[in-house]
């Protein structure tokens, strides 16, 4: 093939260096996702909850992230908020808008979630005297997680990718590592294709962990076997019993 250097692909493919840059978009993207699920299901419940200042301020913080570009606000974050005397690392600052971002879209897939389960899973958790969180924790969510997960999984796909946008804020993730190691060797198909080599291999081993934890929480009962009304009741015991 005329242009194209096999001797330089096959060099690149086990390239420590680009290497150590997937692994930095491994572990931006799952902190960036624990950070968006908190986020999210704080926003979630804000924008069920019964009171207009939760409700409205959730609202806006979901409307904000999801209505301007990531990109823009993470160059808000990292190049505007100095002039304020906010000054962040390129780290913090990746962490913080990416974070921002991925909760809002979050909080819209949690709040489906939770929405999707009977309105009597409420009541009867309600009827029995289950403090909010309790109910929350044992009746709610694993409920709701069947019908998260998916979307939920799809997301975390998606910010394997997305994390490349902290490049510009010139965060040595993958694509920049790929970029400035093409300004040095001047191999530019040779190394984007092995950076798109790299991120194939993060999703799709990433399709094989969802897989799995779908089957897991798509079962009828948790992973010890026991059925969720042992689960209830052995909480209301314990409630009790404090």
């Amino acid at each position: 093939m005329s242009g194209w250097d096999w001797g330089a692909f096959r060099k690149y493919l086990f390239n420590f260096y680009l290497l150590d840059g997937a692994w930095t978009t491994v572990w931006l993207s799952v902190a960036v996702m624990a950070i968006g699920l908190a986020l999210g299901l704080g926003a979630a419940l804000m924008r069920m909850s019964s009171h207009r200042v939760p409700r409205d301020l959730a609202r806006f913080y979901i409307w904000l992230m999801r209505g301007t570009p990531l990109l823009v606000q993470l160059i808000i974050i990292y190049t505007g908020l100095p002039q304020l005397g906010i000054r962040l690392t390129v780290i913090q600052s990746a962490l913080l808008g990416l974070g921002l971002n991925e909760g809002a879209y979050l909080a819209e897939i949690i709040r489906a979630g939770i929405l999707s389960v009977p309105r009597g899973q409420f009541d009867a958790a309600r009827a029995v005297g289950m403090p909010y969180w309790t109910m929350l924790r044992v009746v709610i969510l694993p409920q709701a997680a069947r019908v998260i997960l998916p979307p939920l999984g799809n997301n975390f796909n998606g910010l394997l990718k997305t994390t490349s946008l902290a490049s510009v804020i010139s965060l040595e993730e993958l694509l920049r590592r790929s970029q400035m190691l093409i300004q040095l060797e001047f191999k530019v198909l040779e190394i984007f294709v092995v950076a798109a080599c790299y991120y194939l291999v993060m999703t799709s081993l990433w399709g094989m962990v969802q897989r799995r934890l779908e089957a897991h929480f798509g079962r009828p009962y948790g992973s010890s076997g026991e059925p969720p009304r042992r689960v209830i009741d052995r909480t209301l015991l314990e409630q009790d019993a404090r």
